[in-house]
């Protein structure tokens, strides 16, 4: 089976399971409805806000889950270069827009420290050297997003299906609204970066991209942080689209 003939099974398969999730929580609320009226809405409420309420530069926590020197020699499934461009680009744009930067690593004796790139372009932001698999298993760093007081959690990490996936998971369980950021995280084969998505899409966790959670939180090309936001994120026709805003303004 080639990859694209995978993901058209994993997206039916996850279609399913969104289905059959709604399916069950239609019936549970008609049930609830019917014994008191306001409990179907409320649940109803809940699920719907949890999906579809916006990022924004206010709700927003940028987590960074174990982008270490000795992971990304194992990273298979995107090229390192690209791979330390998106996770920078997106680290610097959340700092732009003032959202909360909180860096995790794992037992830096085994797998290495930050990678250089992230260090530099996070000055002043400290990080939490754990030893727990899950980084949501230590409580330092559920305790520092708790801090921010914000629930919708933007995420990367290395690998994929393990450093990103298990602390996402974790988090809807805790009441917050997952973004996992496929391209500014890695794993170790495609097939294992396959499987951790789909698992965290079937359990509700969004899949996004570095550039447009970015995008979303600035809201307005207008804003004063645009042109700043843009220029970190690192798209080339970007670039391009603001320089030719300057020749016109010029003209």
């Amino acid at each position: 089976m080639d990859r694209r003939q995978f993901l058209n099974q994993s997206n039916a398969a996850v279609a399913a399971t969104v289905l059959a999730a709604g399916t069950s929580l239609f019936g549970a609320t008609q049930a609830a409805a019917a014994t008191n009226p306001s409990s179907g809405s409320k649940i109803m409420n809940s699920t719907s806000s949890h999906v579809l309420e916006r990022l924004t530069r206010d709700n927003a926590v940028l987590l960074l889950v174990d982008h270490q020197l000795g992971l990304y020699t194992g990273v298979r499934d995107i090229e390192t270069l690209q791979l330390k461009h998106n996770v920078v680009a997106l680290a610097k744009a959340a700092l732009v827009l003032k959202v909360p930067v909180i860096v995790t690593t794992t037992t830096e004796k085994m797998w290495g420290p930050l990678i250089p790139e992230l260090a530099e372009a996070l000055p002043g932001v400290r990080h939490i050297e754990r030893t727990t698999v899950n980084a949501w298993d230590d409580r330092r760093v559920v305790e520092a997003i708790k801090a921010t007081g914000r629930k919708k959690l933007i995420i990367t990490g290395i690998s994929t299906d393990v450093c990103l996936a298990f602390p996402a998971i974790s988090a809807i369980a805790d009441g917050y609204a997952s973004y996992a950021v496929i391209d500014a995280s890695g794993g170790f084969s495609q097939t294992q970066v396959d499987m951790g998505v789909l698992r965290m899409q079937q359990a509700g966790v969004i899949p996004v991209g570095y550039s447009n959670v970015a995008v979303e939180m600035l809201a307005d090309n207008a804003a004063p942080a645009a042109q700043a936001v843009y220029a970190a994120l690192g798209i080339p026709f970007a670039g391009l689209v603001f320089d030719l805003k300057q020749a016109f303004a010029k003209g």
